[in-house]
């Protein structure tokens, strides 16, 4: 990551030497072709398991726990070490699935996954049987191939996402700070075959956002970013808990609109997947190309960040680690960082991290301030954002400011009551 020197200063600054520079590009081996045919064939299993099983595959269910095996059962032969973790919501037993690929460097961890579980109403192949398979066979193509990946490569199939989530947020839960501080990123795949398709990017990362993009463009496919389903999968609570995440997505019950399907193809004025939650979400709701295309998108992400670059995203770091505290309905606080060792003005897409302890963030209004004095607003005040802690990462366009300088971020608490305190900041060149 590059070693970081904070000198302590007056007021809770701090001066943080410029890190060794950091390539966003680091050169990688081909990720391979994942025939779509082997994850087709996985979506049979999973098809025959829901039949057999009351036809579904939900939480609780003993399709689910069948659709754990089965996979479970394809990495066991693969070589891989697996965990099945238990919880329980609902009041009833639920399960995880974690595989972890020998090797790699411990200390970066790029995670894969996907939530196995269905809804009762159906088998669940397009949500999320394809994800699951998409990434079942990306897994076993770590294992054709013998990588010996520079990150270490985990996947991560998850249970009861249908219920809120729960398997995901368990296993984000029983993380130490260590252990989610080691992680380099999450990759998310729900809904990836869908039959009236679209080709959605998440934009929570911006690196990450790009390797997909970068694929996309490559094979002359345009994508959007995907809001339908933002904050709705397995990936928001790794994001909460600070984790860079992206993934891809197909689409759900939302409207394939005119312009959408001029430059995708399929039918304007209907669902991207008709089925969604419904009992005819079998094997034949799939689109094979679709299915195809996102399963190679996952292989040349994971190829891209995790099997050939110990290179974490991001340049030279510049962070502060001093504690500030917020007074609660009061003046603005600051905390600020030095740069130094940067030649001409800051880049065009500046990321600032931001980890704010707060037990109501909607009251907190946080600004950057550059070296000028121009203040650039990262977040408003919300009366109606009720949720605790502002743990992101901002893009800001700093391309008018000189890069040398004092930095500041101001945060200032609108509301009465609640309490918090900057915790860490940096800044990304």
């Amino acid at each position: 990551m590059g070693l970081l020197f904070a000198i302590r200063g007056a007021a809770g600054a701090a001066i943080a030497a410029p890190a060794a520079p950091r390539s966003t590009a680091p050169t990688t081996a081909a990720a391979p072709d994942i025939p779509v045919a082997n994850v087709k064939a996985h979506l049979g299993q999973l098809q025959s398991i829901a039949t057999a099983n009351g036809g579904n595959r939900a939480h609780g269910r003993p399709g689910y726990r069948a659709s754990l095996d089965y996979i479970k059962g394809k990495l066991d032969a693969a070589g891989f070490t697996t965990t099945v973790q238990q919880f329980t919501t609902s009041g009833t037993t639920g399960y995880n699935l974690i595989a972890d690929w020998p090797g790699g460097d411990p200390n970066q961890i790029l995670m894969t996954g996907a939530h196995l579980d269905s809804v009762s109403a159906g088998p669940g192949i397009n949500d999320n049987g394809s994800g699951s398979a998409a990434v079942l066979e990306n897994a076993l193509a770590v294992a054709r191939a013998a990588a010996k990946p520079a990150k270490h490569l985990r996947f991560g199939w998850w249970g009861a996402e249908e219920l809120g989530m729960r398997g995901s947020q368990y296993y984000v839960s029983k993380l130490t700070a260590t252990e989610r501080a080691k992680f380099s990123g999450y990759l998310n795949f729900d809904m990836v075959g869908s039959p009236n398709p679209g080709y959605f990017v998440y934009d929570d990362d911006r690196t990450i956002e790009g390797v997909f993009k970068d694929y996309y463009a490559s094979v002359n496919i345009p994508t959007e970013i995907e809001t339908e389903g933002d904050g709705r999968s397995d990936h928001a609570p790794f994001k909460n808990a600070g984790i860079a995440v992206g993934g891809l997505f197909s689409g759900a019950d939302y409207t394939k609109t005119a312009a959408q399907a001029q430059k995708w193809g399929g039918t304007a004025g209907q669902p991207f997947d008709r089925c969604y939650h419904r009992s005819c979400d079998t094997s034949s709701n799939i689109n094979d190309t679709a299915l195809d295309r996102n399963s190679d998108a996952i292989a040349h992400a994971v190829w891209t960040l995790g099997v050939g670059s110990t290179t974490p995203p991001g340049g030279t770091v510049f962070e502060n680690t001093d504690d500030v505290q917020i007074p609660d309905a009061g003046a603005a606080v600051t905390s600020s960082v030095t740069v130094s060792g940067r030649t001409g003005n800051a880049p065009s897409a500046l990321q600032v991290g931001v980890d704010i302890k707060h037990t109501y963030r909607g009251d907190l209004a946080i600004d950057l301030v550059g070296p000028s004095g121009r203040a650039y607003r990262l977040k408003n005040s919300s009366g109606s954002d009720s949720a605790a802690n502002v743990i992101t990462t901002y893009t800001v366009d700093a391309s008018a400011e000189t890069a040398n300088g004092t930095w500041q971020l101001r945060v200032q608490d609108l509301g009465p009551q609640d309490t918090g305190y900057i915790d860490s900041w940096k800044l990304t060149f």
